[in-house]
């Protein structure tokens, strides 16, 4: 059993009784001997041994050497002996009762020593204990009198054999070098007890003062284990608790705050688990525990790796040979002690590499009496580019290396190894870096000088010493140890004291040397050789612009000054600034004027502001000396420095940098001290030895300090006295430089000092030393000074304090005298309070300085009829999330940030102004958008320029797709910015339509608000209102009798004369008249000028264009027509959001038309809009159904109903107008049965996923629709279906199908049940409303033009373009447009029915008729096709582009757009198919929104004629300037320019597209995306026409830049189309200048174009070519899809090879049916290279032929024969089949012709030329008389050739 508990040990003897008096003797030892506990134990332990080390107060290190053995305990009768002065005996008193004798207490032999020889402890105390217990005939007394008394060599490697008179003999070496520690095997131990990750882990920790406990069940390995750490720090020293072995009873030690490193036996473990910030290392299990909330720095990399790659070479030889196949037959590692000197060498170099020229960074502040040195610690991580380095920093914070700095930074005293590695080795070290082997061979030759000096000499070590036999400690009847006699011991004592004292004082001779520095940090930090080119071109940039700011040319330096300010992110750039500025400082003094001073202080700014609080590469150092030279006149008597602009930067304000600043100059002006002396002296010396090397302060401190000893008193003091004033003059000197660089420019501000406070200075200083004088003086400040100044006292005060910390700080570790210090104190105020009267001066004047000059506004081109509402607000125009313009990852300059000015205008907000970085600083920026086109505005604050404050700013947003960030500059006052914002408010939501910039265009604003005078002549706009009034009225009540109304003729109104009568008179009788209602086949003449102005409107053009019923003069109409044109709505009476005239079935009255229209939403009844021309199917549009009406119609009929009630009798009339309609096709006699939709198989084996068998057949009917329409758009499986968007191949049909189908929104028709008895079904698909499309556009506007640029670009434009599903809603749109032409395409009528008729109704309708109808594909057709579906049939415009004050709350929907953006996708993937370019579309994009023309305002015809604007256009144009119409200005700007014009325009005959509408297969439109800032938006054109021409001038007139050729086009800064024309535009253009310089009248484009495309034609003829080829258009193939076709023409053959990109061609062609309709399929494509007789042209071209008797004129395509002998003719150019043949053995003449009825009007006369055969006369006329004189030439030379 244990003991009972802790005893308490006592000690028996002591020798020597008193103290030596040199060494106390320690108290405690007790608690050391049994570190456990004193306790009995039931047997007897064999004895053990270790050494516990304790530490005195002076931080004297005491080694205890414990020997323990065990004696039985017999009684209990005390024994006090007292001990041994350095060996003791302790013994364990039990506190119990008496106990059997079978228990054993410890019994101790301790020798208490400061030297550490641990071996010989051992044997000796194993001596004593075996001349006990062996019972040898040797005096104990003796041996421990010789023990005590044995002297022991010094230092220096001396050796000595001892011996303490028992026949024993001991050998004590000691280390030749004493500062390197002694550590025999314990580092190699205590490597293999835990391993190299471990160690390395602790000794981190022990270097960044973290607490360390060891852990094991051994104390002599404790022992070794902190002995180790301790070894490997050298040569630092641990400074903080070190306690290897500690008692039981002092473990609350352990929660100690300070850093320790303890030994705790581990059968305490569990006390230490709840430690939270103490590493535990576990000796015995290896391992290595480091708590959460310590955070070990690690060694920085790559020094880490290294240390660990050495430490495995050292410890595990065999992995270097681990995988060789052959490895060597022995390995043979070190032995112990030789492998620990190895690892201790990997640490000595690992050192001599962290501190490798710490020597440079030793500031030198004294010399005499005493060397003072600090280190300049923000210096050395600086040039070592470690700043960022955790475990550096640390380490240089810590206290051990602030011993280090005191014990090794003295210049004079003796070196050792350590010295030597630092100053000589490094160069080696860093040469052999990777390379293993040198390193192993540098390790092992500094492993065997460390052996060296621990075992000086090997091979002497020949011990003999006894050792007790074998067991002997189980011996039962062992008599206690002896009692010894003090008295022998004592005298044995004295009388070697006695003999001590004769003998000559051993002394170790010291060889003190001035200490190497080494090699400068610079010397040995490599620089890699690409920075350095790169830099080498900085500096040159940095050098120039200084020396253009001095020699005063300042544009020069302006361009650079970016350069130079991107440049002083690299630390070289810095350090050239401040050594080009010092170049430029006389005598302390720079005057600069005002552009230079500043052009400096941005520089130095610049400089400052990457620099840290620590200042680590001294750049802050170098500009401190040159802000207070550089300065600037700013009146007599008052001079601005740099320092007051230089002061916002965090290193002034901390007290380590003026530290180390101030030792610094301390240092050089110490150096120059002795310097001089010296020079005196030794004058012609030098002269004769030539130019020395500058000795630097540290050769002079330690020659001074080598002749110190040799100088007389007096000397002595003089030099001290000289010393000290230095560092006071020094002390003064920053006293006020500091108060230059913290008090502020503006001292009544108050503001405290910066960000980083000045208050918490003492936790910034790294004082140790606080002086109480600084405290006393700066309280009493306020009272003492004669200066009481009350407004500046605080910052003033602030001040003080701080100056006076760092005063006494730095007066006191460098010495200066008391008196010295206090006068110092009371000068600091002074100091401070002139200097801030001089800076009120200053202050004063500087702010009367004229404010830099800014770059002048420029004014922006306006349209005529524009006018400028603001003038320009000086602002800068700020990037926003748009990389290109910023620079940004593309590259190229940054335009933005501009400077320069907003304007608002009546019609646009414009930016104009210049970059702000000067290297672009001559471009101009210009970004504009109509006002109208404003979605939102909101106030934001930015921060417009690096040195200014933040400012109020804007951020407008366009849905023209811009956006302008705006700051406004300080010079605009806050109000002025109000206004703007009002009157951008006003001007975008005007009360009315009239207030818009279409109406006011030309007016002067003000105008527009006059009341405006009584017309006399009632002009066209009363008539129209009267029109509408009466409409009005005629809604209200239906029956109405008319009086006659006859507008007056268009001949009348153009001369402005109105008979005063014609007020429109309406009166409401009683009796009904009959003729008003009952419509007839007649329309009254009364009624027929109202029609004839609706006969104007595109909608009838294109009525009769498709031949939908006519109102030919007579107007009688053949009663076979199916449609007619109802004059119904020609009042608006039916639906105001119609047009005046519609398409109805002929058998519907319309009486009936009224009833049924209120069936639907907003009274829009079903009508016809397109007809196909082939299969005779209509389309027709209506709005939605109203809730009742016709949903009855489809409900089930058995509902029992009350009575005829008026739901029925509409129903009915509703069913008989939908049966109406289906009579009137053609097939629907034909069609017998059911016919429906619903015989789908599985519509999803698809084998291709094309519109497969549609696509190959061409037109024909009997082909499956492969559609499963109603369930494919009911909308879940919409997108489920197929993927790609298109339908799915699908099973033959049965051939009968509805005639009718109607589209309508899922949500209206449910309920719906399919009737077998109509011909009608309804497909329910689901659709998206409005408040979607705002909400997807508002994403896409965010998408296209973000505000701010985010983190990720890549991926946040993609998803947000995804997010906002603008794509799917366009594939949605493509997708049920295509459905609705398949439809129509194979015979059925459609009417599509959705919402309430004006939006997404429109949008398919028109893109229905657009993909159907090639006509609609022109620039004339596609103009009707808007004016027709969108302007009358009552888009509502007005609405939904929000472009009033009643439309700001609803805000802006783009259906418009949205309908445009479709159409640029089909575009895209049929380029051929559009006679208009991309352009078009996005020029109606911009300016369907912009307000600039009239067409696209109000909601309906309606309303416009209530306006008078629909009659407008022909009658009164006044200017020729201000267009109201856009469609005026896209024929007049087509005329002058082919802007609008698509070059690959080729048609196909009657080709229906069917574009793929699947997501993949959209595009983003680059109107969203594009932006152009030389010259803002280029929709209007008149702006942009000029421009290019001013910047070639601006260019000229700077002769001294190189002209150059090269044209550099940027992204979103050159039109790119107008800077790099496509090769037509470049040759009309060129044609044109041609045509300017001969003189010519320019010819249009459009005749040049045809003359080209003509005579192309026939070059292609003469080469022999057999098939019509050019390089514009290729035909006679037929692919379906000819977008994605690519035609190579070889000039040889003229054939034309078609590469074919699209898949359909590859699926398997079907021969196609033999029917007319029916194309050409992909086996065409071969048969071009067959020599097929029928294709010889020799010469082709078009001309107008005149048809037979009564028929009109055509243009044809003629090819002319030669092989064959014909003329023959096609109807186009593309067509294969033949019209006709004349046959040229026929001919008998050509003669001029003369032109005849309804011949083309522009031709000229000459250009007619009649063919007469033997049959008939034909007419011909070409296009101008040259081509009419080449046919007749041609012609007649065929003929003289038969």
């Amino acid at each position: 059993m244990r003991g009972s508990g802790d005893g308490q040990g006592q000690i028996l003897q002591r020798f020597p009784e008193k103290d030596w008096e040199d060494n106390p003797f320690p108290q405690g030892i007790e608690l050391f001997c049994q570190p456990s506990g004193w306790q009995l134990f039931t047997e007897r332990n064999p004895p053990s041994f270790f050494v516990a080390v304790l530490t005195d107060i002076n931080s004297e290190r005491h080694y205890c050497a414990c020997f323990t053995f065990w004696e039985a305990v017999e009684s209990t009768q005390p024994q006090s002996h007292p001990r041994n002065g350095e060996g003791e005996e302790e013994e364990e008193e039990p506190s119990s009762p008496v106990q059997p004798a079978q228990l054993f207490a410890p019994k101790s032999l301790v020798l208490v020593s400061r030297l550490d020889h641990a071996e010989v402890f051992r044997n000796s105390l194993g001596l004593i204990y075996t001349i006990y217990v062996d019972g040898l005939s040797v005096s104990l007394e003796n041996v421990i009198g010789n023990l005590l008394t044995c002297t022991i060599p010094i230092t220096g490697g001396a050796q000595r054999t001892i011996s303490l008179g028992a026949g024993d003999r001991q050998v004590i070496q000691t280390p030749i070098n004493d500062s390197l520690p002694v550590s025999s095997c314990s580092v190699a131990l205590l490597f293999r007890q835990l391993g190299i990750t471990n160690v390395l882990y602790l000794f981190c920790a022990a270097l960044t003062e973290h607490k360390i406990l060891f852990l094991s069940s051994s104390y002599q390995r404790l022992t070794d284990a902190c002995r180790a750490l301790l070894a490997l720090m050298f040569p630092l020293k641990y400074s903080f608790t070190y306690v290897p072995i500690l008692p039981a009873q002092l473990l609350e030690v352990l929660s100690t705050p300070t850093p320790f490193i303890i030994g705790v036996h581990s059968i305490f473990q569990s006390e230490t688990q709840e430690l939270l910030d103490v590493v535990i290392a576990d000796l015995d299990g290896g391992t290595v525990n480091v708590p959460e909330c310590v955070h070990i720095s690690l060694l920085p990399e790559p020094l880490l790796q290294q240390t660990r790659e050495a430490l495995s070479m050292v410890l595990d030889p065999e992995l270097e040979v681990a995988d060789l196949a052959f490895p060597p037959s022995t390995i043979s590692a070190s032995s112990l002690k030789m492998q620990d000197k190895e690892i201790r060498a990997v640490f000595l170099r690992l050192f001599a590499q962290l501190l490798q020229g710490y020597r440079w960074c030793l500031h030198i502040i004294r010399i005499h009496p005493e060397p003072v040195i600090r280190f300049h610690k923000a210096a050395f991580l600086g040039q070592r580019g470690l700043t960022e380095d955790d475990f550096l920093t640390k380490v240089l914070e810590g206290m051990a290396f602030a011993g280090f700095v005191t014990e090794r930074g003295a210049p004079y005293r003796s070196i050792d190894l350590f010295d030597e590695l630092v100053a000589y080795e490094v160069k080696r070290m860093r040469a052999e870096e990777g390379n293993k082997q040198k390193i192993l061979r540098h390790i092992k030759e500094l492993a065997e000088k460390l052996y060296k000096n621990e075992n000086p000499y090997p091979a002497v070590t020949m011990h003999k010493v006894q050792k007790p036999t074998e067991g002997c400690h189980l011996r039962l009847h062992q008599k206690p140890f002896p009692r010894l006699d003090e008295g022998t011991v004592q005298w044995i004592i004295d009388q070697a004291t006695a003999k001590l004292q004769t003998a000559p004082p051993a002394v170790k001779a010291e060889k003190k040397c001035m200490v190497p520095s080494g090699p400068p940090i610079a010397a040995i930090m490599e620089r890699n050789g690409n920075a350095l080119a790169n830099s080498a071109r900085r500096l040159e940039v940095v050098r120039n612009c200084i020396s253009y700011v001095f020699e005063n040319k300042m544009l020069e330096a302006k361009k650079l000054f970016p350069a130079v300010l991107r440049a002083m992110k690299g630390r070289a750039a810095r350090h050239c600034l401040t050594q080009e500025l010092n170049l430029h400082v006389q005598q302390n003094r720079a005057v600069l004027d005002h552009q230079q001073f500043d052009f400096i202080i941005r520089m130095m700014n610049c400089c400052l502001q990457d620099c840290t609080a620590m200042d680590e590469h001294g750049i802050a150092a170098a500009l401190l000396p040159l802000v207070t030279a550089f300065c600037r006149k700013l009146s007599p008597g008052i001079t601005q420095f740099a320092y007051s602009c230089v002061q916002e930067h965090v290193v002034w304000t901390n007290i380590q940098f003026w530290e180390a600043m101030f030792y610094c100059d301390v240092q050089n002006h110490i150096r120059a001290l002795y310097l001089d002396n010296n020079e005196e002296n030794h004058t012609d010396e030098e002269n004769t030895e030539g130019p020395q090397e500058a000795k630097s302060a540290l050769e002079i401190a330690s020659e001074q300090l080598r002749l110190w000893p040799t100088m007389s008193r007096e000397k002595q003091q003089e030099l001290i006295q000289k010393e000290e004033s230095t560092v006071f003059s020094q002390a003064i000197h920053y006293a006020n430089r500091m108060s230059y660089l913290l008090l502020p420019l503006d001292t009544s501000k108050n503001r405290l000092l910066r960000s980083s406070g000045l208050g918490d200075v003492e936790s910034v200083s790294n004082s140790f030393v606080t002086n109480s004088i600084a405290g006393s003086v700066a309280e009493s400040y306020d009272t003492e000074s004669g200066f009481e100044d009350a407004e500046s006292s605080d910052v003033a005060n602030y001040v003080v304090r701080f100056i006076n910390r760092f005063v006494d700080k730095v007066c006191t570790e460098s010495g200066v005298t008391n008196e010295h210090l206090k006068g110092l104190h009371v000068m600091i105020p002074d100091i401070v309070q002139m200097h801030i009267e001089t800076l009120d001066a200053v202050h004063r004047e500087s702010k009367r300085l004229p404010p830099i000059q800014k770059p002048k506004l420029l004014r922006p081109n306006l349209l005529v009829g524009e006018e400028c509402v603001m003038e320009g607000l000086r602002v800068y125009l700020m990037p926003d999330g748009r990389e290109e313009a910023a620079g940004g990852n593309i590259g190229g300059p940054p335009l933005l940030p501009a400077e320069g000015a907003i304007f608002l205008t009546t019609y646009r907000i414009i930016f104009k102004g210049t970059p702000t970085d000067p290297l672009v600083g001559e471009q101009v920026v210009i970004r504009s958008f109509p006002i109208a086109s404003l979605t939102k505005e909101k106030k934001i604050n930015i921060q417009a320029q690096v040195d200014q404050f933040i400012q109020e700013g804007l951020q407008l947003r366009s849905c023209t797709f811009q956006l302008l960030k705006i700051a406004f500059d300080e010079e605009v006052a806050s109000d002025s910015a109000e206004v703007f914002r009002k009157h951008l408010h006003k001007l975008r939501y005007p009360q009315h339509v009239r207030g818009t910039f279409a109406f006011t265009v030309g007016q002067s604003p003000k105008q527009a608000m006059q009341p405006k005078a009584k017309e006399k002549n009632p002009s066209l706009r009363t008539l129209s209102k009267n029109l509408v009034k009466n409409a009005k009225k005629t809604i209200g009540r239906q029956y109405v009798t008319r009086k006659k109304y006859t507008p007056p003729t268009w001949e009348q109104r153009s001369s402005q004369h109105f008979p005063e009568d014609n007020e429109d008179e309406i009166s409401v009788s009683e009796e009904m008249d009959r003729s008003t209602l009952t419509p007839t086949t007649t329309i009254k003449p009364s009624d027929k000028m109202t029609i004839n102005h609706l006969v104007e409107r595109a909608c009838c053009r294109d009525y009769q264009r498709m031949g939908l019923g006519t109102l030919s003069s007579s107007l009688t109409r053949s009663k076979n027509e199916p449609f007619r044109i109802s004059t119904v709505n020609r009042m608006y009476a039916i639906c105001r959001s119609y047009p005046g005239l519609l398409i109805v079935p002929q058998s519907i009255q319309d009486n009936t038309i009224q009833r049924i229209s209120r069936c639907y939403r907003q009274n829009r009844f079903p009508v016809v809009c397109w007809r196909n021309s082939r299969t005779k199917a209509v389309l027709l549009r209506s709005g939605g159904l109203h809730g009742k009406g016709v949903v009855g119609l489809f409900k089930s009929q058995n509902a029992p109903t009350a009575g005829p009630s008026q739901t029925d009798s509409t129903s009915l009339e509703q069913e008989k107008y939908l049966q109406a309609v289906i009579n009137s096709m053609p097939h629907y006699a034909d069609a017998s049965g059911r016919n429906t939709l619903s015989g789908f198989t599985s519509a999803h084996m698809s084998s291709s996923g094309k519109w497969g068998s549609i696509r190959a057949s061409g037109r024909m009917s009997s082909y499956a629709l492969n559609m499963e329409i109603g369930s494919r758009l009911a909308g879940k499986d919409l997108l489920g279906a197929q993927h790609n968007g298109t339908p799915s191949e699908a099973s033959f049909l049965r051939q009968h199908r509805a005639s009718l189908y109607i589209i309508g929104d899922k949500s209206q028709l449910k309920g719906v049940k399919p009737d077998p008895l109509q011909h009608w079904e309804v497909v329910p698909i689901e659709v998206f409303d409005v408040r979607q499309v705002k909400a997807s556009f508002k994403k896409l506007m965010k998408a296209c033009v973000p505000g701010c640029p985010s983190n990720d670009p890549s991926v946040a434009y993609l998803r947000s373009l995804e997010e906002s599903e603008w794509l799917s809603q366009i594939h949605k749109i493509l997708q049920i447009s295509v459905l609705v032409v398949e439809l129509l395409d194979t015979g059925s009528s459609v009417l599509v029915s959705l919402e309430d008729g004006w939006d997404i109704t429109t949008q398919v309708v028109s893109l229905v008729q657009l993909l159907s109808d090639p006509y609609y594909r022109t620039l004339e057709g596609f103009r009707l096709l808007v004016e027709k579906e969108w302007l009358s049939f009552g888009h509502r415009f007005s609405h939904r582009g929000a472009q009033t004050l009643a439309g700001q709350s609803s805000g802006f929907a783009p259906i418009f757009l949205q309908f445009l953006d479709c159409v640029h996708q089909i575009h895209l993937q049929f380029p051929m198919e559009f006679e208009f370019s991309q352009y078009y579309l996005k020029f109606l994009s911009y300016h369907y929104i912009s307000n600039r023309f009239r067409t696209f305002l109000l909601d309906s015809d309606y309303e416009r004629i209530e306006l008078g604007l629909l009659y407008e256009e022909k009658g009164e144009r006044k200017s020729q300037q201000v267009y109201k119409s856009i469609w005026d200005y896209i024929d007049r700007l087509n005329k002058k320019a082919p802007i609008f014009f698509n070059y690959m325009y080729a048609p196909e005959d009657g080709e229906v597209l069917r574009p793929y509408s699947n997501i993949s297969n959209l595009k983003v439109w680059d109107y969203y995306t594009e932006e152009t800032l030389s010259e803002g938006p280029s929709y209007d054109w008149e702006l942009t026409q000029g421009q290019p021409e001013h910047v070639e001038e601006a260019d000229r007139q700077d002769t001294s830049a190189p002209q150059t050729k090269r044209k550099i086009i940027w992204p979103c800064y050159d039109n790119r189309s107008r800077v790099e024309p496509d090769a037509i535009s470049k040759l009309l253009e060129e044609l044109h200048n041609l045509e300017m310089e001969l003189g010519q009248v320019p010819e249009r484009w459009k005749d040049t174009w045809d003359k080209v495309k003509a005579s192309q034609r026939t070059e292609a003829r003469q080469e022999g070519s057999r098939t019509p080829s050019s390089l514009l258009m290729s035909s006679s193939l037929s692919h379906h899809r000819r977008s994605l076709g690519v035609y190579l023409q070889e000039s040889g053959v003229g054939s034309t090879l078609n590469l074919s990109l699209d898949s359909d061609t590859s699926s398997t062609s079907t021969p196609s049916s033999g029917k007319q309709g029916g194309r050409k399929s992909t086996s065409t494509l071969y048969s071009q290279f067959q020599m097929s007789e029928s294709e010889n042209r020799s010469y082709e071209g078009s001309l107008y032929k005149k048809g037979a008797f009564m028929k009109p004129w055509k243009p044809r395509w003629f090819v002319l024969d030669k092989t064959k002998h014909q003329l023959r003719y096609y109807d186009s150019r593309m067509d294969t089949e033949c019209k006709g043949v004349i046959d040229l053995a026929e001919v008998e003449s050509i003669t001029p012709g003369t032109p005849t009825m309804g011949a083309p009007k522009t031709v000229d006369e000459k250009a007619f030329f009649d063919l007469k055969t033997t049959k008939r006369v034909y007419n011909f006329c070409a296009q101008d008389v040259q081509l009419a004189q080449q046919w007749i030439d041609r012609i007649q030379s065929c003929l003289s050739d038969a």
